[in-house]
């Protein structure tokens, strides 16, 4: 088939590769001049690293070099990716800085037609493909508030931006800096800033568990969260094996180790002594993603360097002597010359039209998705990375062969009605899990390996127990996942 498919991301990419294995005819859109997605040099802000260490955070068929640090720069991540893309010859099919600005199905709905503009130039004719898959990325279109007094911000000289539009630290030295938001690029960017601006300022709607690097100081934090066993310690929709025990009659195991857990990090961070103890469990750490410990942040908050207004929100911007300032909901009211939104991200296809992005939502706007991947009823349509987890990469790798066995017609699909029922049911128990905070149907954090192993499972190409064994006690380590596209070729043509 002749596929298109948007963004050049870790999806887009896995996918490429793929579907190139299989035969297909591919073309990849990109509107970055460089491939990467988040990893981008247009996106990425100062300060950016991996949540995941290198080994986990890897496609199967090329670890990350060694003299990478433990947790990766943006910047390294990227240049991974640029070694993906040359390793495997994947150029050729990728258009860079090339925006997708609209894609229709056809009036007979047997095919899709981009169209797309290069940067700088004029919008192409439109081209035919037989099947598109949408890689677009979940986290690619930063969400801001609408604050009241905010054109007395602009007027004062202040600027309100998102993280990743934050490139160069220079411009905000000397500056009364407030950043918005309390999750990993939120720390991270006031972490960097906090011995440069004249004044940081966190303003935290809702305080998170972070969880640190290292444990108690000496225990990498994958020897926990990275593997099957720290998956199982958060009860999921349809607990299988051993689950069964750890949210049954196993129960006080799972509460010791959280406790355990939380007890170390609490004193570790210092968190009572910082009056920054969230409200809430421990578990709540992984309601909708896990958010490292910023390394420096504490340490900053403690010094004075960085303030955090915890359970506050602005609530509007004002003037005075002709500079900015913004009024918490604290009472207090302080200096804004730079405000930094890391507020979240809109989950929404903005090549669509409104009509087919209503085929492809429920009522209250969220994605129904099969396998994260299939859409119900809009045909010659695939989504990829539209499943925020742990393991990018590999969990990009199984959505990509998903892809291309449902494509080959390999995949046994339940009736629509019953899919309809099940992603139904799936996203109810996600708005409850997760108190509404699973981006539109898209996040399957913290529960990673189980959205892997339904979506190998399909295809039948899964690793076997004893490799899954070795994954409850460490670390999953992507490699064991290699050769799957050869083993679903030789499966196929059996």
């Amino acid at each position: 088939m002749k596929v298109a498919i948007v963004g050049a991301g870790f999806a887009g990419l896995a996918t490429l590769k793929t579907l190139r294995e299989l035969g297909h005819d591919v073309t990849v859109f990109e509107k970055a001049p460089d491939v990467g997605g988040v990893w981008s040099s247009t996106r990425r802000y100062t300060g950016l690293t991996t949540q995941n260490n290198k080994d986990s955070y890897t496609f199967s068929d090329l670890r990350m070099p060694r003299d990478y640090p433990e947790w990766p720069t943006g910047e390294q991540v990227q240049a991974y990716m640029e070694t993906y893309v040359e390793m495997f010859g994947l150029a050729p099919s990728i258009r860079l800085s090339t925006e997708v600005v609209r894609a229709e199905l056809t009036d007979a709905e047997d095919a899709w037609l981009i169209t797309a503009r290069p940067a700088g130039g004029a919008v192409g004719p439109a081209e035919s493909f037989d099947h598109l898959v949408v890689a677009n990325g979940i986290f690619s279109d930063p969400m801001y508030p609408r604050y009241e007094g905010y054109p007395d911000l602009v007027r004062a000289g202040g600027k309100l931006i998102a993280p990743s539009q934050l490139n160069d630290l220079e411009s905000a030295r000397g500056k009364n800096v407030l950043v918005v938001g309390y999750g990993k690029s939120a720390c991270d960017i006031a972490t960097a800033l906090g011995p440069i601006a004249a004044t940081t300022r966190v303003v935290a709607r809702n305080l998170l568990w972070k969880m640190p690097q290292r444990i108690g100081g000496f225990l990498n934090f994958k020897y926990l969260l990275l593997t099957r066993l720290g998956e199982g310690l958060f009860k999921y929709d349809q607990p299988v094996g051993i689950e069964k025990f750890l949210h049954g009659k196993g129960s006080f195991v799972t509460r010791g180790m959280v406790a355990t857990v939380a007890g170390v990090t609490t004193r570790q961070l210092r968190l009572r002594a910082l009056g920054l103890l969230p409200h809430g469990e421990f578990t709540d750490i992984a309601r909708h993603t896990v958010s490292l410990a910023t390394t420096g942040f504490f340490e900053q908050v403690a010094t004075g360097a960085i303030t955090v207004h915890r359970d506050a929100v602005i609530e509007r911007f004002v003037t005075e002597d002709g500079k900015p300032f913004a009024e918490l909901s604290d009472g207090s009211r302080v200096a804004a010359d730079l405000v930094v939104c890391g507020t979240g991200w809109h989950q929404r296809v903005g090549f669509f039209d409104d009509k087919l992005q209503r085929r492809l939502h429920d009522d209250e706007g969220n994605f129904e998705l099969w396998r994260q991947i299939l859409p119900h009823d809009v045909p010659h349509l695939t989504f990829a990375g539209y499943n925020s987890s742990y393991f990018s990469p590999l969990s990009a790798e199984a959505g990509a062969l998903w892809i291309g066995a449902y494509l080959a017609g390999k995949v046994t699909l339940p009736p629509v009605e019953d899919r309809r029922r099940q992603v139904a049911g799936r996203l109810v128990w996600s708005e409850k899990r997760t108190e509404g905070r699973h981006a539109r149907g898209t996040c399957v954090i913290p529960f990673s390996m189980h959205n892997i192993d339904e979506t190998l499972d399909d295809v039948g190409v899964n690793v076997g127990p004893a490799t899954k064994v070795k994954q409850w006690l460490l670390p999953v380590d992507p490699t064991a996942y290699q050769g799957m596209v050869g083993r679903f070729r030789a499966k196929a043509s059996s």
